[in-house]
């Protein structure tokens, strides 16, 4: 499909606000749109994803970027598999959203999040490599006057072999970027790869591990001043009444102290460290609006009222579960709930910006999941259009969906440095204002009801889940009539996203929404997780209510999604389910679809003497369809679980008079290393489409934890952190 873009700003701006939200479009990518006015510069270009230098030395341009997730080096194994270059001669650097937009999106979608970094470019970048590739190659056989058939390569040589003549990419690059980009554009079989597929070291390391590498945080420009901020305490609806300047007059480096929109002061200094002790010092007076009572208790008992509300938006009925319900011989009811989550970057919010005055410009150097909407936000902010912004992106410390949820920091940057032209204006958010003031995971709470026959097979499931739309806070045009289709992942009835795979004759899944004034954001998972707790919880509940082992009573309802149960099976096998555990250990299952992957996970606990958990091990299996680089798919799969598990074990945001009570990691923290599991990750690969995995594991973390425990203490587990419970048996 070709998209035609409207470069206004009006229209940029509403499309990057939207591709923020979670909208993804389809591509036909022009590889070469800007191609001539790109060399015109000095850049030796074969095409918008390809640049090959005289030495041989190949640079990929990328435009996802990387936070972590080795999202990067993937997609340059996947261009250099086409490509068909050295590896060894292989580095990458990221365009900007400003050369995007100039040369007409040429490098499509520059959101990294939804686990799409690979799964949604990889086609258009494996054949921007594969038309390079076939440039390259054209170019040797009309220097030679040979058919194109006649010539092949291996790392970036071209060879006739009648002839017994040999080239180099970097011999024949300047002639090559002459020529006409191929219409037909044929790809490798994944079968035959030989650089994508395989684990190849991540490209950032050797800067990562030398201090080379440079994060937001760590960004210096000559004559940068730094800022701290401060934003109301209160959520939603508290504004800046006053502050008194004079409070801080004649501190040491103080600049400015400015009001930044309705809501916020900063103070400006020479380092950030003047900059935040005397905003703590400045006197302030906030106007706590409508919601300086909210809490947390309010939260709850607004959602426990959503539980039996007659209004709700439908998610995924079959049959009739209402008449289904009543016929059952038996009934087993529960009702789980999943609090406010943090992200915790390790990185807090910054942004860097500067306002050139006499060219009417402004640049914004940022970590971002979406540089596109990085920018939008930026014209916003400075009242210019597009074209006369930019965004420089810096690798992410975290993303998390925090990043591409929001840019407040960006706009906030943007309005400092409009106070002061010419000169770059460094915002770093300090750990308190990053707690205080997040894109929260939603809260909810699920009251599940299911009928089984005398037999003890499952004839009807009701899923009331009450709680927050994501879509209502950071993109309402994407609800459907007043329904947020985000709130149903992994419940869908169909569908390559996250299909729902139990097949029970008579169901009904909806949502009554309930928004409580918390922000709410794109988590890692988002809506999966909760999801995966309330269905796997609740299945091992059902299992065990019908005497069923809960291996085989989910076996029994997956026989219609085989890649469901494929990867259920594995970590079953795997784990030794059915054979006795070590002492003291007791296992649990879990298995979910989201992200266009499937995924499951068998956890081994034991309960500490103290009423606490130990996770001993966890075996996760995934089917990702295709595996660019298997050692970063198992990173990522580790990773999830250090992530999942910190947000069930010990992880509650909480609201009190209108504010976030935890406001650093003291009262909100993370697993540590002596908290880790061992992780045995299987990768299996079916092959014939392409899923995410830097968010699925996640979901099946806490479910299979949460299902163990209860195979170790009869206890049931239905409200998270697990931390406000005593797990020791009655």
């Amino acid at each position: 499909m070709t998209v035609a873009i409207d470069t206004s700003r009006r229209r940029f701006l509403a499309g990057s606000a939207a591709a923020a939200g979670g909208l993804a479009l389809g591509f036909h990518i022009p590889f070469d749109a800007g191609r001539e006015a790109a060399a015109q510069g000095t850049t030796p270009e074969i095409n918008a994803w390809v640049v090959v230098k005289p030495d041989d030395s190949v640079v990929v341009r990328v435009a996802r970027i990387d936070m972590g997730q080795g999202t990067v080096t993937g997609l340059v194994q996947l261009v250099a598999e086409e490509l068909e270059c050295d590896w060894a001669k292989v580095s990458y650097e990221y365009p900007t959203p400003g050369q995007n937009l100039a040369r007409n999106r040429v490098w499509g979608n520059f959101q990294t999040a939804g686990s799409q970094g690979i799964r949604q470019s990889q086609e258009y970048v494996r054949k921007g490599g594969a038309a390079a590739r076939m440039m390259l190659v054209q170019a040797a056989a009309q220097q030679w006057n040979v058919p194109v058939a006649e010539c092949s390569v291996a790392k970036g040589v071209i060879t006739h072999a009648a002839s017994g003549r040999s080239t180099t990419y970097g011999k024949v690059a300047e002639a090559a970027a002459r020529l006409e980009a191929p219409k037909d554009v044929p790809l490798k079989d994944p079968k035959t790869w030989t650089v994508a597929g395989k684990s190849m070291p991540r490209l950032d390391t050797a800067d990562k591990v030398d201090g080379r590498k440079v994060f937001g945080i760590d960004l210096k420009m000559p004559g940068m001043l730094n800022a701290a901020i401060k934003a109301c305490p209160v959520l939603l609806g508290g504004k800046l009444r006053s502050f008194d300047a004079a409070s801080i007059a004649g501190r040491a480096g103080v600049r400015k102290v400015v009001a930044v929109g309705d809501g916020a002061v900063a103070v400006v200094a020479d380092t950030w460290w003047q900059a935040k002790t005397a905003l703590d010092a400045l006197k302030i007076d906030w106007d706590l609006g409508p919601n300086a009572k909210a809490s947390s208790a309010d939260t709850a008992a607004m959602l426990r009222a959503g539980l039996d509300a007659q209004e709700a938006f439908e998610g995924n009925k079959a049959g009739d579960a209402d008449a289904a319900m009543a016929s059952a011989a038996k009934r087993i009811e529960a009702v789980y709930s999943v609090p406010h989550q943090h992200h915790v970057t390790m990185e807090p919010m910054n942004a860097t910006a500067r306002w050139s005055a006499a060219l009417d410009r402004v640049e914004v150097w940022c970590p971002t999941q979406n540089g596109e909407s990085a920018l939008a936000t930026a014209a916003a902010a400075s009242g210019l259009p597009p074209a006369q912004c930019e965004v420089y992106r810096i690798d992410l410390g975290g993303g998390f969906g925090r990043r591409a949820t929001s840019h407040d920091y960006v706009r906030q940057a943007v309005i400092l440095a409009k106070e002061f032209p010419g000169t770059p204006i460094k915002l770093v958010w300090s750990r308190e204002e990053d707690m205080l003031h997040g894109w929260y995971h939603p809260v909810t709470m699920c009251k599940l009801t299911g009928g089984l026959d005398a037999q003890g097979n499952l004839t009807a499931l009701k899923m009331r889940i009450s709680g927050q739309s994501i879509l209502a806070t950071v993109n309402p045009n994407g609800l459907q009539n007043g329904r947020d289709p985000v709130t149903f992942q992994g419940l869908n009835p169909g569908g390559t996203e996250g299909r729902f795979g139990y097949a029970i004759p008579n169901l009904l899944i909806d949502h009554a929404m309930r928004n409580p004034p918390v922000p709410a954001g794109f988590w890692r998972g988002v809506n999966n997780n909760q999801n995966a707790i309330y269905l796997e919880c609740f299945m091992d509940e059902l299992a065990h209510a019908a005497g069923q082992d809960p291996l085989a009573f989910r076996r029994k309802m997956l026989g219609n999604s085989p890649r469901h149960l494929a990867v259920l099976n594995a970590v079953a096998e795997r784990a030794g389910w059915g054979r006795p555990a070590p002492a003291g250990v007791f296992r649990g299952l879990a298995q979910h679809m989201g992200y266009g992957s499937y995924v499951a996970a068998c956890a081994e606990v034991s309960i500490t003497q103290r009423g606490g958990v130990k996770v001993h091990r966890i075996v996760a299996a995934t089917d990702c369809g295709h595996v660019v680089n298997p050692q970063q798919v198992a990173a990522q799969i580790e990773g999830s679980f250090v992530y999942g598990l910190s947000a069930a074990l010990m992880q509650e945001i909480t609201i009190k008079d209108g504010k976030v009570e935890q406001e650093n990691f003291d009262s909100y923290p993370c697993m540590l290393l002596e908290d880790m599991p061992v992780v045995e990750s299987i990768l299996m690969p079916s092959g014939d489409f392409w899923g995410g995995v830097g968010e699925p594991t996640i979901f099946v973390a806490a479910p299979a934890v949460l299902n163990a425990i209860f195979a170790a203490t009869g206890k049931r587990i239905r409200d998270l952190p697990l931390s406000k419970h005593d797990l020791r048996k009655a």
